[in-house]
């Protein structure tokens, strides 16, 4: 076996373990809220993540994929020693899969890609010097990871405040949730009309149309508000009609919401954090294949991307459940409802900044509009054990990956493979 195929082989073994990771952690956070609300069963949760975790990484996740592999580290200063960079792709992959195991064993939502670019930018800094780093990205990367959960912790707090408001808080709540839920279900349907439809136009057509957009979005929006309409329909309220009866009938309502918007978020999470994986594994490709990590996309993306979504499902299927109960139980108590206006804050923020090609944190971004929930309801709602765990485990993380990857690549620098 020649050392390129050898470079590959263990590049595809460590992205698959490092998908494992982010599944154990990263979606499985991701669909805590859903899942810890009580909004969707755990088989219909593994049904979307399926569907759309695999969508969002096949239509949505070649910038980000881009932006790791090479918009983080300058490899046209390299180009004389390529294989020092192959050093650095996989000392980034094993220090990701070592961290992300280790947090979702503590049950920690940590995020891959404070993982993933801080090992890169420990690796170019210790190994390369500070000159192969393009610090723009780095800054604009550190930026989103205050802006993005800060943001969707305010825009949680708004929505849920309004939900509260003007349904949960009004003397006759069904009458209200009647009136404005289907305006709810039109807005969470052209979110993910626009999410989805759009990215894959872009996918297919390299410029399409405004006419053609249009169209797509709106008869998407049509049909998703269709369906959510009907799954509405189904469900029954009780003969009796006291208070408590008629808030879990509006509950129930909130958990198809909750189901459409799940479904955004697990595309979002496809979009931007299986692409962190797949990057620095399409960069040990890129270079074996065309000696350099510049390639735009290697012929064998679509089946890396794949196995990364298979690695995703299986962790969390395996090891999901901790990071489960910490955000989705944790934090604060969620119900649809809650978990409805979290997750569509944390959706939008998460697929805004995905399409600019920030590799954003999904993890960071949903914790922000949980907690942004939980102060909607008062600080005593919130468990600040927990909260102050997160932030911490969140601190650690950077310096961690950087170390591990700075450790790795000497090692794999001594062996020579």
């Amino acid at each position: 076996m020649d050392h390129g195929s050898l470079y590959i082989i263990i590049a595809a073994v460590v992205g698959l373990w490092m998908t494992w990771g982010i599944g154990a952690n990263d979606l499985a956070n991701i669909l805590s809220t859903a899942i810890g609300s009580k909004a969707i069963s755990v088989r219909q949760a593994l049904t979307i993540a399926i569907i759309f975790e695999v969508a969002g990484a096949y239509f949505g996740g070649s910038e980000v994929s881009a932006t790791i592999r090479s918009g983080v580290i300058d490899a046209s200063q390299l180009a004389h020693t390529p294989i020092l960079l192959a050093y650095g792709m996989l000392s980034v992959l094993l220090a990701g899969a070592c961290w992300m195991t280790f947090a979702s064993w503590l049950g920690m939502p940590v995020s891959v890609t404070n993982a993933i670019v801080g090992a890169l930018v420990g690796v170019g800094v210790v190994v390369f010097g500070a000159h192969a780093i393009h610090w723009q990205t780095v800054r604009h990367i550190a930026l989103s990871w205050v802006l993005s959960p800060t943001i969707a912790g305010v825009v949680a707090y708004l929505l849920f405040v309004s939900i509260r408001r003007s349904i949960l808080g009004v003397d006759d709540p069904l009458a209200a949730a009647r009136r404005l839920l289907p305006i709810y279900l039109v807005l969470v349907a052209f979110i993910l009309s626009m999410m989805t439809s759009l990215k894959a136009l872009h996918h297919f057509i390299v410029q399409p149309s405004w006419i053609l957009m249009i169209v797509t979005v709106l008869a998407t929006t049509f049909v998703v508000t269709g369906l959510g309409w009907l799954a509405m329909l189904r469900i029954r309220m009780g003969d009796t009609m006291d208070r408590h009866t008629r808030f879990m009938y509006i509950e129930s309502l909130f958990s198809v919401l909750m189901a459409l918007t799940a479904c955004a978020m697990v595309f979002a999470h496809g979009s931007n954090d299986v692409a962190i994986a797949v990057g620095p594994v399409s960069g040990v490709i890129n270079f074996v294949n065309h000696g350099h990590f510049l390639h735009s996309k290697d012929a064998t993306f679509g089946y890396i991307t794949l196995a990364g979504c298979a690695g995703v499902v299986i962790g969390l299927i395996m090891y999901g459940r901790k990071v489960i109960e910490t955000v989705g139980q944790s934090i604060t108590l969620l119900t649809p409802s809650r978990a409805f206006a979290a997750t569509l804050a944390a959706a939008t923020t998460v697929v805004v900044s995905t399409g600019t090609g920030i590799p954003v944190s999904a993890t960071q971004t949903l914790v922000g509009a949980v907690l942004g929930v939980g102060l909607a309801r008062g600080i005593d709602a919130l468990d600040l054990t927990v909260v102050r765990n997160i932030f911490m485990s969140w601190m650690i993380t950077i310096p961690a990956a950087a170390g591990l990857a700075t450790v790795f690549f000497i090692v794999l620098k001594t062996l020579s493979l």
